[in-house]
Protein backbone atom coordinates (compact mmCIF):
# COMPACT_ATOMS: atom_id res chain seq x y z
CA UNK A 1 0.00 0.00 0.00
CA UNK A 2 2.63 2.60 0.42
CA UNK A 3 4.51 1.72 -2.49
CA UNK A 4 1.07 2.53 -4.27
CA UNK A 5 0.31 5.76 -2.09
CA UNK A 6 3.71 6.80 -2.60
CA UNK A 7 3.40 6.97 -6.10
CA UNK A 8 -0.08 8.50 -6.06
CA UNK A 9 1.25 11.18 -4.07
CA UNK A 10 4.11 11.91 -6.10
CA UNK A 11 2.04 11.77 -9.61
CA UNK A 12 -0.52 13.94 -8.07
CA UNK A 13 2.48 16.78 -7.30
CA UNK A 14 4.20 16.18 -10.44
CA UNK A 15 1.35 15.84 -13.46
CA UNK A 16 2.65 15.04 -16.34
CA UNK A 17 6.05 13.99 -15.46
CA UNK A 18 7.29 10.63 -16.27
CA UNK A 19 8.53 7.85 -13.75
CA UNK A 20 12.20 7.57 -15.15
CA UNK A 21 13.67 9.91 -12.38
CA UNK A 22 11.76 8.02 -9.59
CA UNK A 23 13.04 5.50 -6.75
CA UNK A 24 12.03 2.96 -4.62
CA UNK A 25 14.18 0.05 -2.62
CA UNK A 26 14.08 -2.26 0.11
CA UNK A 27 15.33 -5.30 2.00
CA UNK A 28 16.01 -8.33 -0.48
CA UNK A 29 13.97 -10.53 2.19
CA UNK A 30 10.91 -8.08 1.91
CA UNK A 31 7.83 -8.53 -0.63
CA UNK A 32 9.05 -7.60 -4.13
CA UNK A 33 5.65 -5.72 -4.66
CA UNK A 34 7.74 -3.02 -5.49
CA UNK A 35 9.48 -4.76 -8.03
CA UNK A 36 6.72 -5.74 -10.23
CA UNK A 37 5.14 -1.76 -9.52
CA UNK A 38 8.12 -0.74 -10.95
CA UNK A 39 8.16 -2.96 -14.04
CA UNK A 40 4.77 -1.92 -14.64
CA UNK A 41 5.05 1.61 -13.99
CA UNK A 42 8.87 2.27 -15.23
CA UNK A 43 10.47 3.71 -12.21
CA UNK A 44 13.82 2.50 -10.59
CA UNK A 45 13.59 -0.31 -7.95
CA UNK A 46 16.75 -1.83 -6.17
CA UNK A 47 17.21 -4.36 -3.69
CA UNK A 48 19.76 -3.77 -0.86
CA UNK A 49 21.20 -5.88 2.44
CA UNK A 50 18.50 -5.63 5.81
CA UNK A 51 18.93 -1.96 7.45
CA UNK A 52 17.86 0.90 7.10
CA UNK A 53 21.24 2.01 6.84
CA UNK A 54 21.68 0.32 3.66
CA UNK A 55 18.36 1.84 2.29
CA UNK A 56 19.10 5.20 3.17
CA UNK A 57 22.20 4.99 1.60
CA UNK A 58 21.39 3.79 -1.44
CA UNK A 59 18.64 6.67 -1.14
CA UNK A 60 21.59 9.02 -0.84
CA UNK A 61 23.66 7.87 -3.95
CA UNK A 62 20.22 7.70 -6.19
CA UNK A 63 19.74 11.48 -4.87
CA UNK A 64 23.32 12.70 -5.86
CA UNK A 65 22.40 10.45 -9.66
CA UNK A 66 19.49 12.68 -10.09
CA UNK A 67 16.24 10.28 -8.42
CA UNK A 68 13.48 10.93 -6.14
CA UNK A 69 13.22 8.12 -3.48
CA UNK A 70 9.87 8.00 -2.61
CA UNK A 71 9.98 5.04 -0.75
CA UNK A 72 12.10 2.25 1.45
CA UNK A 73 10.64 -0.50 3.32
CA UNK A 74 12.13 -3.46 5.23
CA UNK A 75 9.61 -6.51 5.80
CA UNK A 76 9.11 -6.16 9.75
CA UNK A 77 7.41 -3.37 9.19
CA UNK A 78 9.37 -0.76 8.77
CA UNK A 79 9.48 2.25 6.07
CA UNK A 80 11.27 5.34 5.20
CA UNK A 81 8.63 7.22 2.98
CA UNK A 82 10.62 10.20 1.64
CA UNK A 83 14.04 11.46 2.40
CA UNK A 84 13.26 13.84 5.07
CA UNK A 85 14.44 11.02 7.74
CA UNK A 86 16.83 8.94 6.17
CA UNK A 87 15.69 6.00 8.78
CA UNK A 88 12.79 3.88 9.63
CA UNK A 89 10.26 6.37 10.70
CA UNK A 90 6.70 5.58 11.69
CA UNK A 91 6.43 8.85 12.90
CA UNK A 92 6.14 9.96 9.59
CA UNK A 93 4.77 6.78 8.00
CA UNK A 94 1.77 6.83 10.21
CA UNK A 95 0.14 9.99 8.66
CA UNK A 96 0.13 9.03 5.37
CA UNK A 97 -1.59 5.95 6.06
CA UNK A 98 -4.17 7.58 8.48
CA UNK A 99 -4.60 10.48 5.50
CA UNK A 100 -5.51 7.80 2.72
CA UNK A 101 -7.70 5.41 5.47
CA UNK A 102 -9.50 9.23 5.90
CA UNK A 103 -9.50 9.48 2.05
CA UNK A 104 -11.19 6.20 1.28
CA UNK A 105 -13.23 6.35 4.13
CA UNK A 106 -14.62 9.57 2.32
CA UNK A 107 -14.92 8.08 -0.94
CA UNK A 108 -17.03 5.21 0.50
CA UNK A 109 -14.44 2.55 0.46
CA UNK A 110 -11.51 1.32 3.09
CA UNK A 111 -7.72 0.28 3.24
CA UNK A 112 -8.49 -3.37 2.74
CA UNK A 113 -10.40 -2.76 -0.73
CA UNK A 114 -7.36 -0.48 -1.49
CA UNK A 115 -4.68 -3.39 -1.40
CA UNK A 116 -7.04 -5.31 -3.23
CA UNK A 117 -6.77 -3.25 -6.00
CA UNK A 118 -3.01 -3.33 -6.06
CA UNK A 119 -3.08 -7.39 -5.91
CA UNK A 120 -5.44 -6.82 -8.81
CA UNK A 121 -3.13 -4.16 -11.01
CA UNK A 122 0.07 -5.54 -9.93
CA UNK A 123 -0.44 -9.21 -8.93
CA UNK A 124 -1.34 -11.06 -5.83
CA UNK A 125 2.22 -11.19 -3.29
CA UNK A 126 1.92 -13.50 -0.57
CA UNK A 127 4.96 -14.08 2.42
CA UNK A 128 5.38 -16.98 5.00
CA UNK A 129 8.34 -15.81 7.41
CA UNK A 130 9.11 -17.03 10.79
CA UNK A 131 11.72 -17.90 12.26
CA UNK A 132 13.04 -20.78 14.64
CA UNK A 133 15.21 -20.31 17.82
CA UNK A 134 19.01 -22.41 18.13
CA UNK A 135 20.83 -21.36 21.59
CA UNK A 136 24.19 -22.92 19.97
CA UNK A 137 25.77 -21.16 17.30
CA UNK A 138 27.89 -24.41 15.55
CA UNK A 139 25.06 -25.25 14.63
CA UNK A 140 23.93 -23.06 12.29
CA UNK A 141 27.09 -23.62 10.92
CA UNK A 142 26.61 -27.56 10.50
CA UNK A 143 23.12 -26.74 8.59
CA UNK A 144 24.59 -24.62 5.99
CA UNK A 145 27.51 -26.42 5.95
CA UNK A 146 24.85 -29.40 4.90
CA UNK A 147 23.51 -27.00 2.35
CA UNK A 148 26.65 -26.43 0.81
CA UNK A 149 28.38 -29.36 0.63
CA UNK A 150 28.53 -31.41 -2.73
CA UNK A 151 26.79 -28.33 -4.23
CA UNK A 152 23.34 -26.59 -3.47
CA UNK A 153 20.50 -28.56 -3.52
CA UNK A 154 18.62 -29.21 -7.24
CA UNK A 155 14.97 -29.71 -5.75
CA UNK A 156 13.36 -29.51 -2.50
CA UNK A 157 10.83 -31.79 -1.88
CA UNK A 158 8.89 -31.62 -5.06
CA UNK A 159 9.62 -27.94 -5.71
CA UNK A 160 12.57 -27.62 -8.39
CA UNK A 161 15.36 -25.04 -7.67
CA UNK A 162 16.26 -22.79 -10.39
CA UNK A 163 18.88 -20.45 -9.59
CA UNK A 164 20.98 -19.49 -5.98
CA UNK A 165 22.58 -16.71 -4.20
CA UNK A 166 24.52 -17.29 -1.43
CA UNK A 167 25.90 -13.68 -0.21
CA UNK A 168 27.98 -15.64 2.82
CA UNK A 169 30.27 -17.39 -0.14
CA UNK A 170 29.82 -15.03 -2.53
CA UNK A 171 28.25 -17.14 -5.21
CA UNK A 172 24.78 -16.24 -7.32
CA UNK A 173 24.50 -18.32 -10.29
CA UNK A 174 21.31 -15.73 -11.54
CA UNK A 175 24.44 -14.21 -13.14
CA UNK A 176 26.81 -15.13 -16.29
CA UNK A 177 29.89 -14.57 -13.95
CA UNK A 178 28.29 -16.26 -10.78
CA UNK A 179 29.02 -12.91 -8.29
CA UNK A 180 26.45 -11.69 -6.36
CA UNK A 181 25.77 -8.15 -7.22
CA UNK A 182 24.58 -7.36 -3.44
CA UNK A 183 27.59 -7.07 -1.11
CA UNK A 184 29.22 -10.89 0.38
CA UNK A 185 28.79 -11.22 4.38
CA UNK A 186 31.49 -14.14 4.96
CA UNK A 187 30.57 -14.01 8.62
CA UNK A 188 26.59 -14.56 8.70
CA UNK A 189 24.66 -17.13 6.71
CA UNK A 190 22.24 -15.73 3.91
CA UNK A 191 20.80 -18.10 1.11
CA UNK A 192 18.35 -17.42 -1.32
CA UNK A 193 16.40 -19.89 -3.54
CA UNK A 194 14.52 -19.42 -6.48
CA UNK A 195 12.40 -22.35 -7.69
CA UNK A 196 10.18 -22.97 -10.65
CA UNK A 197 6.48 -22.27 -9.78
CA UNK A 198 8.18 -18.28 -9.18
CA UNK A 199 8.73 -18.83 -5.25
CA UNK A 200 11.29 -17.18 -3.36
CA UNK A 201 12.79 -18.65 0.01
CA UNK A 202 15.72 -16.73 1.93
CA UNK A 203 17.84 -18.71 4.93
CA UNK A 204 19.24 -16.02 7.05
CA UNK A 205 20.67 -15.75 10.38
CA UNK A 206 20.21 -13.53 12.69
CA UNK A 207 23.46 -11.07 13.96
CA UNK A 208 21.76 -9.90 17.40
CA UNK A 209 19.73 -13.06 18.09
CA UNK A 210 19.83 -17.02 18.28
CA UNK A 211 17.73 -17.43 15.45
CA UNK A 212 17.49 -19.25 11.88
CA UNK A 213 15.10 -16.76 9.90
CA UNK A 214 13.19 -17.79 6.83
CA UNK A 215 11.45 -15.53 4.20
CA UNK A 216 9.49 -16.74 1.84
CA UNK A 217 6.79 -15.21 -1.19
CA UNK A 218 5.08 -16.44 -4.04
CA UNK A 219 4.07 -13.88 -6.52
CA UNK A 220 1.55 -14.49 -9.23
CA UNK A 221 0.86 -11.70 -12.42
CA UNK A 222 -2.33 -9.74 -12.66
CA UNK A 223 -2.46 -11.85 -15.89
CA UNK A 224 -2.61 -14.97 -14.73
CA UNK A 225 -4.53 -14.61 -11.26
CA UNK A 226 -4.60 -17.64 -9.14
CA UNK A 227 -7.50 -18.02 -6.00
CA UNK A 228 -5.36 -16.81 -3.04
CA UNK A 229 -6.26 -20.05 -1.07
CA UNK A 230 -4.22 -21.97 -3.62
CA UNK A 231 -1.06 -19.50 -3.50
CA UNK A 232 -1.15 -20.04 0.35
CA UNK A 233 -1.75 -23.69 -0.01
CA UNK A 234 1.75 -23.90 -2.10
CA UNK A 235 3.57 -21.71 -0.69
CA UNK A 236 2.82 -23.55 2.45
CA UNK A 237 3.92 -26.74 1.13
CA UNK A 238 7.33 -25.31 -0.12
CA UNK A 239 7.65 -23.80 3.27
CA UNK A 240 7.09 -27.16 4.96
CA UNK A 241 9.64 -28.30 2.93
CA UNK A 242 12.19 -26.14 3.42
CA UNK A 243 11.65 -26.65 6.94
CA UNK A 244 12.28 -30.20 6.79
CA UNK A 245 14.83 -30.83 4.44
CA UNK A 246 16.76 -27.36 4.83
CA UNK A 247 16.19 -26.60 8.57
CA UNK A 248 16.24 -29.84 9.89
CA UNK A 249 14.77 -28.79 13.26
CA UNK A 250 14.71 -32.18 15.35
CA UNK A 251 18.80 -32.58 14.09
CA UNK A 252 19.62 -29.07 14.71
CA UNK A 253 17.98 -29.13 17.73
CA UNK A 254 15.88 -25.72 16.43
CA UNK A 255 12.42 -24.38 18.90
CA UNK A 256 9.66 -23.32 17.00
CA UNK A 257 8.79 -19.41 17.06
CA UNK A 258 7.00 -19.02 20.81
CA UNK A 259 3.61 -18.76 19.91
Amino acid sequence: MFGAIALANWQAGNPGTTTEKIYMNCSTVSSKFLRSMAQKEGFLYEECLTGFKWMANMALKKHAEGYTCLLGFEESIGYMYGMNVLDKDGISAGPILSAKAVQLYQEGTTLAAFLEAQYVKYGRHISNNSYFLCYEPSKFDQMFGEIRDGGYPESVGRFKVTAVRDLTVGYDNNYEDLKPRLPVCPDSHMITFTFENGCLVTLRTSGTEPKIKYYSEIVRSPENPVPEKEMRAELDELVGAVVEHLLQPAKFDLKPRPS
